[in-house]
């Protein structure tokens, strides 16, 4: 009986230090998905994991996934069907396809680097360099990068930009799956400058900082999924009015923090108990 107890106490120590481990080394540390269970995204974006995740092939008919060392090119199968309807768009404008960065990890959750959300398997980046005719090598998309359309002020596009990045972006955007799509705010600005007729595909291109050697692709939640939680949709109208201008504002484009504010506490680690309860049978599941 003392042995047994013994076991018991074992156990529970054990399991309270894995739930006080970083959920990005557990979940940074499977390297296959959880192929026991049922694709399913659970829980937000920045918060949740994905079950039965699918691999996104490295070479399709219009992709290349890049970066392959990362194991970051697995997503729901919504995600993965998204990308090879993207890339045959890119093709149709006369790109090679596309160049696709990270997708999320084999089982979702934190990443050990990087980005706060793609925890679902609902997130997607897309390189704003072209896609080649021929197969990258293994050692080619590790090392290759993609470029910035953006000028160093951040103000506006620089001569990298195309139409075809704007016909690209209004393709993605106007995928009934996409929720929203994240570029800097100079792009942004030059699509408000340059799109006329139909405008309402506008709505779904949203500035946020960074994203301007890539715009980053997110999905709705799939239907038949009560666990996965959707982002408020955005705002309506295209955006192109007093919101964006703040982007361009100083107090956006060189945030400074007020002499006398107290320095910010560092932003603590995420564990496996911030995550949707499920997320710990996602993460040790066969």
């Amino acid at each position: 009986m003392k042995t047994l107890a013994i076991g018991f106490a074992a156990l529970a120590t054990l399991t309270s230090l894995a739930s006080a481990e970083p959920a990005k080394r557990l979940f940074g540390a499977r390297a296959a998905p959880a192929t026991s269970m049922a694709a399913a995204p659970v829980g937000s974006y920045a918060n949740g994991c994905l079950a039965g995740g699918v691999m996104l092939p490295t070479t399709g008919p219009g992709w290349q996934a890049m970066r392959l060392e990362r194991n970051r090119n697995w997503g729901h199968p919504e995600l993965v069907a998204f990308v090879a309807r993207l890339g045959a768009a890119a093709q149709s404008i006369g790109w090679d396809g596309v160049l696709v960065g990270d997708l999320s990890q084999p089982r979702g959750g934190p990443m050990l680097s990087g980005h706060a959300s793609h925890q679902i398997g609902l997130d997607v980046d897309i390189w704003m360099r072209p896609g080649y005719a021929r197969e990258l090598t293994r050692a080619e998309r590790s090392k290759l990068g993609s470029f910035s359309v953006v000028r160093a002020d951040r103000r506006s596009v620089n001569d990298a930009w195309t139409p075809r990045h704007a016909a690209l972006l209004q393709a993605a955007a106007e995928d009934d799956a996409v929720a929203r799509i994240f570029v800097n705010a100079a792009i942004k600005d030059q699509l408000c400058r340059d799109v006329g007729g139909d405008r309402l595909w506008l709505r779904k291109i949203r500035p946020w900082w960074g994203h301007d050697e890539h715009f980053h692709v997110r999905l709705t939640c799939p239907k038949g999924a009560p666990a996965c939680t959707d982002q408020a949709p955005p705002p309506a109208g295209d955006g192109c009015d007093e919101t964006l201008a703040w982007w361009f504002s100083d107090e956006a484009l060189n945030p400074k923090p007020a002499p006398d504010a107290p320095k910010p506490k560092p932003r603590r680690e995420l564990t496996l108990a911030d995550l949707p309860s499920a997320c710990a049978a996602v993460l040790n599941a066969k």
